[in-house]
């Protein structure tokens, strides 16, 4: 959430005005769509390659200035979508990213009184019953929702151990004009399924989904207070995280009251110096925090920008001296805590990927080039069949040239080396066959967040310098398994001994029978590669064939040959586009 500004007022869109706002939409990624297949892949076709090239980089500005101006005028999903893009998750040029980066300051406010009717339906009972005191101006607002400062009642007040409380509240008719954007992006993804540079990337209809459900849960307050509470219960007695309490008496599917904790934004520098606190000692904390996030519990907040965390100061107290000396020492030596808010947009990695994710963390920090790619592979970021040996050895020459650089080293480095190493291995990187495996787009957001975040509190922060020990931690407790794992390896291997004989049998009696069958994928891969080509060619000859007899014959009998002349078309797009991904 942020910064508010006045609106002309939010309410549940017509039907005229949903299809309006659905139209709209399509019309922008139509012609969007339109203008890349022009210039990327149209253009280089017919040799004009470096005609897309010079023109790149103000299309992409325009691309995203236009998407402000929609995302703005939209709101809803829209706004969501530009949050994502800013944020680099599908790795897009830094002219979009910079365009989109303060879309969401760009929020407008929702007048008091829909924000009273909406509450008050939702809890059953005016607001001035169910509150002491509640601020008409709203302390921050997002694209989904916003939210007020109250006091609870006596009563209440009483019950819970708080006064001090924020109400979260939807936007009114949210619910509709998510429904229609989802199913606008839904098209567009399909559209995108169509386009081989999209497709042999990323699946966008599964892309789609996984935002789809994302934003249905930001949207249904009851998940996401069910979510700060499973958050706290991950950091209980952890003294360097705080979550706010949920006061469900208070909390439905569209209103949401949570205590008060706002204190220093973790990127206020001169407020946290005030307080006595180092922004530098506050950045490896936070980096900490989010690698046990990710990389230990496997449920993490996907939305750590500075305005969902504070840095809230503390004493030591008698609950600190409860749980021991260590702890009151922890407590003297840093005596402040990392506060999240704002558990809508939250990640949950499976065993295998954050057991992927692992590895991908300490072959990093142990500048392993080989080690990373076989990671990424297993993580699925990578397909299975990729040819990743040259890959490999550019990821060595990576490490080895600027591993273990911090941001403040890697600005000083020659610009030029940087272009150097991408024009060396960017044909490399691009044919491989990457892909987003399902979240892991969430993870790419938190990591980016984290990073850009550290760097804001300490411009000379060196990631490494908090990956490098993470990483030994995870090499420890790795070793600790391995006794463990050996175990479960030597009962498995018992098992498959003991049904071996069997298998062997029945493998025999197959090859007698003459009924075992043999397939090579990546053989019928290139088969069908090499089929689609010659029909191509046959395309391509075939056209030659029907616009020169169209010519000669075009002297003699001008319908004919008009009608030949036409007619070489069809063979003429089947052997320019023919190569899209067979259904």
């Amino acid at each position: 959430m942020t910064s508010v500004r006045p609106d002309r007022g939010d309410s549940v869109p017509s039907d005229r005005e949903a299809r309006g706002r659905y139209r709209r939409i399509l019309r922008f990624a139509a012609w969007n769509l339109a203008v890349t297949w022009w210039y990327e892949l149209l253009l280089p076709r017919i040799g004009l390659t470096r005609v897309a090239e010079r023109t790149r980089s103000k299309r992409m500005q325009r691309f995203a200035r236009r998407f402000h101006v929609l995302a703005v005028d939209l709101g809803g999903l829209m706004i969501k979508v530009g949050q994502f893009m800013s944020s680099r998750l599908d790795v897009l040029p830094p002219e979009i990213t910079k365009e989109l980066e303060g879309l969401q300051d760009e929020v407008p406010a929702v007048p008091f009184p829909l924000i009273r009717a909406l509450a008050e339906a939702e809890l059953g009972m005016p607001l001035s019953r169910a509150f002491a005191w509640v601020d008409e101006t709203p302390v921050a607002a997002a694209s989904l929702g916003q939210a007020h400062r109250a006091r609870l009642s006596p009563g209440d007040a009483a019950d819970t151990g708080l006064e001090g409380v924020v109400i979260k509240v939807q936007r009114p008719g949210i619910d509709a004009i998510v429904s229609v954007d989802l199913a606008a992006l839904r098209r567009v993804g399909g559209w995108l399924s169509h386009v081989r540079l999209v497709y042999s990337r990323v699946d966008a209809p599964a892309l789609v989904e996984e935002f789809a459900v994302t934003s249905l849960e930001e949207i249904d307050y009851l998940h996401e207070a069910a979510s700060s509470v499973r958050f706290a219960g991950d950091f209980a007695g952890d003294d360097r995280v705080a979550v706010p309490e949920v006061v469900w008496e208070r909390t439905t599917r569209r209103v949401l009251t949570l205590e008060d904790v706002t204190a220093i934004k973790i990127t206020d520098a001169a407020a946290l110096l005030a307080a006595g606190i180092d922004p530098v000692d506050v950045a490896p904390v936070f980096a900490a925090v989010m690698f046990d996030q990710l990389f230990t519990n496997g449920f993490f907040h996907a939305d750590p920008h500075p305005g969902n965390i504070f840095v809230t100061p503390s004493a030591p107290d008698a609950a600190a001296a409860a749980l021991g000396e260590d702890a009151a020492e922890a407590s003297v030596a840093r005596p402040w805590k990392l506060t999240f808010i704002d558990f809508g947009m939250m990640g949950e990695v499976g065993a295998s990927t954050r057991s992927g994710l692992r590895k991908m963390l300490i072959a990093a920090a142990s500048r392993d080039g080989k080690g990373l790619v076989e990671a990424a592979r297993e993580v699925g970021v990578l397909l299975p069949t990729a040819d990743t040996s040259e890959l490999e050895r550019a990821m060595t020459q990576l490490f080895a040239r600027f591993g273990g650089m911090g941001f403040a080293e890697l600005r000083e480095v020659d610009p030029r080396e940087f272009r150097e190493f991408a024009v060396e291995f960017g044909d490399v990187v691009r044919s491989l066959p990457f892909q987003l495996p399902e979240n892991f787009l969430l993870v790419i957001r938190a990591l980016s967040l984290t990073s850009g975040v550290c760097s804001a509190l300490d411009p000379a922060f060196n990631l490494w310098d908090s990956v490098e020990p993470y990483a030994q931690q995870l090499i420890r407790e790795e070793r600790g398994n391995v006794v463990q794992d050996l175990g479960t390896q030597a009962i498995e291997n018992v098992g498959i001994a003991w049904r071996l004989p069997k298998r062997l049998d029945a493998l025999v009696t197959r090859i007698e029978e003459g009924s075992v069958g043999f397939r090579n994928p990546e053989l019928e891969r290139r088969v069908s590669s090499l089929e689609r080509v010659a029909r191509r060619v046959v395309s391509a000859l075939l056209f030659g064939a029907l616009l020169v007899a169209g010519a000669v014959l075009r002297a003699d009998d001008t319908v004919f040959g008009t009608v030949l002349m036409i007619a070489s078309a069809v063979p003429l797009l089947h052997a320019l586009f023919s190569g899209r991904r067979p259904r």
